[in-house]
């Protein structure tokens, strides 16, 4: 089995690379750490490249940015035949998004299409996923009626317990501009699904997080709460009482879904993708739970205006998914995922340097 990974620095990325890695298949990976320019060293990946070219024989990266056209179509005729493309390459911050319009289309975008071109002219027969957003529907899901509680805000609405299916309204919302331009790259993936007949398949996240995230405070919801908890940070809370609510699911869970939808591709399908209700938490909730798990209390700075586009409350409805893919499900409870994202924390801490 031969796989190319976009993003294969980052978390869902170098997750693959790992997870295929381990079932024998040739990898490799693209990337260029294109994170530390979006975020600065504190965003910076290398350490991850790292880490997969020492523990993973079957890994090569290629530096590579998906915004040169000529680059990605030159690397996927180069290749050989491919098996599986995994697209996770992406600017992923809604707020930095309106900083640098420019660089967050022509990642998110742009790259996404240079890709799927490349797919159609030199990997017809392969299989391609990409890692799309629940941005994608903007802010229409805090149309749905609510209710405050304690910790968290909650669906008022029984009918709305299982959380946002693929039915979601797209258009006549608040995206962001991450969200438009993942928007784009979303709906062109399910055209050379459902136009070319070419194997694609979308998969929109909620909190996709594991240990190895670079989390920052543009990104990276527990991986950043974590690291703040360790490190005495004082963490933000941007409106809406901190009871905000996301679903948040382990990367090794995401890889999982991926494999599964490349054993029975259905050409421009579009999933939701997250922890569901059960690994669902508000940051207060996911706070407590750090602290209880020995990660250190939360320091916190209360802004009494939510960020543009938030969602207040988010769960993925995976119903669809589960009855495409019956034998998949969430293995890693969030209790398991901040043990794991700790533990990570203190061994990257005590690394020497």
């Amino acid at each position: 089995m031969r796989v190319l990974v976009t993003g294969s620095n980052g978390l869902i990325g170098s997750e693959a690379v790992a997870y295929y890695d381990a079932l024998g298949a040739e990898v490799l990976g693209v990337d260029n750490n294109m994170r530390a320019t979006f975020f600065g060293k504190e965003g910076d990946t290398r350490w991850n490249q790292a880490r997969l070219e020492a523990q993973h024989g079957r890994f090569r990266h290629v530096e590579l940015d998906i915004r040169d056209r000529s680059a990605v179509l030159a690397t996927l005729r180069d290749a050989g035949p491919l098996d599986l493309i995994v697209h996770c390459a992406a600017q992923p911050s809604h707020d930095l998004a309106a900083k640098m319009p420019f660089e967050d289309f022509d990642v998110n975008a742009v790259g996404t299409l240079n890709l799927l071109e490349g797919l159609r002219r030199h990997q017809p027969d392969s299989v391609f996923v990409i890692t799309s957003t629940n941005k994608v529907y903007g802010d229409s899901p805090n149309e749905r009626p609510l209710k405050e509680l304690e910790t968290r805000w909650e669906y008022a609405d029984e009918a709305d317990r299982h959380g946002i299916d693929e039915t979601c309204r797209i258009d006549q919302t608040l995206h962001s501009l991450f969200g438009a331009s993942k928007t784009a790259a979303d709906v062109l993936a399910q055209e050379y699904g459902r136009y070319f007949g070419l194997k694609v398949g979308v998969f929109r996240g909620g909190c996709l997080t594991g240990p190895q995230h670079s989390g920052v405070e543009l990104h990276g919801f527990l991986s950043y709460l974590v690291k703040a908890a360790m490190t005495g940070t004082t963490y933000r809370i941007f409106g809406y009482k901190g009871k905000q609510v996301r679903d948040n699911i382990h990367c090794r869970d995401v890889c999982e879904a991926i494999h599964r939808f490349y054993k029975d591709p259905r050409p421009g399908e579009v999933y939701n993708l997250g922890g569901g209700r059960e690994n669902s938490c508000s940051l207060i909730e996911a706070a407590a739970l750090v602290e209880e798990l020995g990660g250190g209390r939360l320091k916190t700075e209360y802004v009494d205006e939510p960020r543009r586009g938030d969602h207040i409350c988010y769960i993925s409805d995976l119903r669809k998914l589960q009855s495409h893919y019956p034998g998949w499900r969430i293995t890693i409870p969030l209790r398991t995922i901040l043990e794991e994202m700790i533990q990570a924390w203190r061994s990257r801490s005590e690394a020497p340097r």
